[in-house]
């Protein structure tokens, strides 16, 4: 019987702990993983299905935290599920801009909500440390799989060449953790497999140093990545790397000082031509329990994989993104849940930039309103603010998940629509090689799928691009990115309730565009210098 690399990837979840990481992995900055004999690496690798298991943790880390989702965090200092990558992830994307707001008060979690942060911030240190911590992991997986190490170990030329796969796929997670890194934090060391075994300072490298590593990085991969859907579902191919690059590129001129739309287009181009397409379906069968086989998987290019039957972690990925965002008079199981945590909502001007906030004129409009104020006076009251369905436990055709405590729903970190977004804002930034025409009629798909009105050449502006990727995209961890991008995060350019602590929003400091290198983290390796203004 042929066992899915989804089955198998969990499965060792659940059977091993989590607790298979090696100790050679302590010289990644302020990381601590958990030490266990029992999986010293040599031994561990006596096993040929070991190198599967590994990279399975590799991806497995992006969803859970801690081990097998307890509360037991595999980050010193940090509980498991709140250590979450996409948890995390999400904190730092949506709950700082227009998009979402959350009521608990949970230590430093409120000033994520307004823009008030500091270098002594546990959600920050989390995901600066949880990124390392996957590199750290990629790294040392890349070390045990070198040819010598395996010649030595009498592995065959098919393991082989599969091992070959698997390594690619822990360098694009690694260079997806950096991406990240650079994203939020700006000036952070880079570790390899080539960097020493110990405990050491590793050493802090500029912005544009990190970018010319990812990119490098992503363009070398196309010649070990997998095909374009020629992976399992789940993992990673070609096409990944080119979204990364594509992504990275439209990003250039905040990340380097020097614009790159020409690349940004080339690498859309790219993708678009890869065998992935913009998913004929209803829109919110993207979100649902089964958009793994519901024809929203033709869409999406990278999911973070979500199982209710293999994954025990209650406060991580999905499972915390669809119970905090429940509550009031809501009924978790029309939402095929069960239960609510009462956290998450979306703000009034996000609502505001749809057409009608009952989705009419466009579907994607989807909020709870029932007893629910527009106006949040008060970010601790639940029911301050619409909340926001657009995830559901359900599948497509309203049957049931595998349960309601942990849902199916795969996470789509990458996917056809924003591809194309990306293009038609390249082309508008004056990128080479697209045209006004090709862009105005894939965002039109976007929008007769949402049974939007359709748009003109004179309509495509980049205010409009900016909020076209809210309504399309919102909740899926690109908002602060893209704020940041159109110089819209901080300033008074764009105002939303609570933006700097006030209820109708205030302009706050440029240099909050990035966020501080934690506290703690220059603790453990005083040769790295934080970010101005903090």
């Amino acid at each position: 019987m042929k066992i899915s690399f989804k089955k198998i990837g969990y499965l060792f979840l659940v059977i091993l702990g989590m607790n298979m990481v090696f100790t050679s992995c302590t010289n990644d900055l302020n990381v601590t993983p958990k030490d266990d004999d029992e999986f010293l690496a040599e031994e561990f690798y006596k096993n040929p299905d070991s190198y599967k298991q590994v990279l399975a943790k590799l991806y497995a880390g992006l969803y859970v935290g801690g081990n097998d989702g307890d509360d037991k965090g595999d980050i010193s200092g940090i509980g498991g599920d709140f250590s979450s990558y996409l948890r995390l992830l999400f904190v730092c994307q949506e709950f700082t801009t227009d998009e979402a707001v959350i009521a608990w008060a949970d230590g430093t979690l409120p000033t994520m909500n307004t823009q008030t942060w500091g270098p002594v911030n546990e959600f920050l240190y989390g995901t600066y440390s949880r990124s390392f911590y996957q590199i750290s992991l990629a790294n040392e997986f890349l070390r045990e799989t070198t040819e010598e190490k395996l010649t030595a170990r009498g592995v065959d030329a098919t393991l082989k060449t599969e091992i070959a796969a698997f390594r690619a796929e822990a360098r694009f997670l690694r260079a997806f953790d950096y991406v990240q890194l650079m994203d939020l934090f700006g000036n952070v060391p880079i570790t390899t497999e080539a960097d020493p075994v110990g405990i050491y300072n590793p050493v802090q490298k500029s912005r544009a140093e990190v970018f010319a590593f990812v990119e490098k990085e992503l363009k070398d991969l196309d010649s070990s990545l997998k095909a374009s859907r020629g992976n399992e579902y789940g993992r990673v191919d070609k096409t990944a790397a080119k979204f990364l690059l594509a992504k990275i590129y439209l990003n250039a001129k905040v990340y380097t000082g020097t614009a790159k739309n020409t690349e940004c287009i080339t690498a859309c181009k790219e993708v678009i031509a890869s065998g992935y397409s913009f998913a004929n379906v209803p829109y919110f069968n993207l979100f649902s329990a089964d958009n793994n086989v519901n024809g929203a998987q033709n869409e999406v290019i990278f999911p973070v994989v979500s199982d209710g039957k293999f994954i025990r972690a209650t406060g991580a990925g999905m499972s915390f993104i669809m119970h905090a965002s429940i509550g009031g008079s809501m009924n978790a199981s029309d939402r095929g849940m069960d239960g609510g945590w009462q956290g998450i909502r979306t703000r009034k001007e996000f609502v505001q930039s749809f057409p009608d906030e009952n989705g009419i004129g466009d579907k994607r409009g989807s909020f709870y309103k029932d007893g629910q104020s527009i106006d949040i006076n008060n970010i601790g009251k639940f029911t301050d603010g619409y909340s926001v369905t657009k995830f559901i436990n359900k599948k497509a055709d309203g049957s049931a998940a595998q349960r309601n405590d942990i849902p199916d729903t795969d996470f789509p970190m990458f996917r056809m629509a924003d591809v194309y977004l990306m293009y038609a804002e390249g082309v508008l930034r004056g990128g080479a090689g697209g045209d006004i025409s090709t862009a105005v009629s894939y965002v039109n798909q976007l929008r007769t799928r949402a049974a939007a009105t359709a748009i003109t050449a004179t309509d495509l502006t980049l205010d409009f691009i900016l909020a076209e990727r809210g309504r399309e995209l919102f909740w899926e961890c690109h908002r602060r990115t893209d704020l940041v991008r159109f110089d819209k995060f901080t300033g008074s350019g764009k105002l939303w309730q609570w933006k700097g602590g006030v209820k109708n929003g205030t302009g706050t400091d440029s240099y909050r565009n990035l966020m501080p290198i934690p506290a703690t983290a220059i603790q453990a390796n005083p040769t790295l210098k934080q970010n101005p203004g903090y």
